[in-house]
């Protein structure tokens, strides 16, 4: 089986409820896997906005998710024995999306890295970047699920 990331709240590819864009309920959507690779010790996940104007945007990293666990419930603010990393709105936690107005269809995805370390080493305020720098050399396979929102 491949290891696969799916939401109840929304299809891959097709359009994230407004309960989950920042200028909505700004809660984080409920995210669940399975079929991580054999060797997982805990996970991470990444939100990113490809589409920003400047660039990459990050909107969430959770990381030292538990290798047990199957997916993260809606509104997850931890810590949950688990740690968030800074995004690019300045905030340790989830943002959800918020694509400028008339800038047309933005894509979030979310991706879950299955690592073969139990954490990483990184601090308290460490950026959603910094996070990708650590996790690269110890990634054993990824899961991604895609949104799509555009600012009305």
């Amino acid at each position: 089986m491949a290891f696969t990331l799916e939401s109840p709240a929304f299809e891959n590819g097709k359009t994230i409820p407004d309960t989950y864009v920042r200028e909505g309920r700004n809660l984080s959507p409920p995210l669940r896997w399975r079929d991580a690779p054999a060797g997982t010790r805990s996970f991470l996940l990444v939100v990113e906005d490809p589409d920003a104007p400047r660039g990459v945007f990050r909107h969430w990293a959770v990381y030292d998710i538990a290798a047990e666990r199957a997916g993260l419930p809606e509104g997850t603010t931890g810590p949950e024995r688990f740690r968030q990393g800074v995004n690019d709105f300045g905030n340790a936690g989830y943002d959800g999306p918020q694509p400028p107005k008339g800038h047309g269809v933005h894509h979030y995805h979310f991706r879950l890295s299955a690592l073969d370390v139990e954490a990483l080493e990184a601090g308290e305020e460490t950026g959603i970047a910094e996070l990708l720098d650590h996790a690269r050399p110890h990634m054993i396979g990824t899961a991604d699920l895609v949104g799509t929102y555009e600012a009305h």
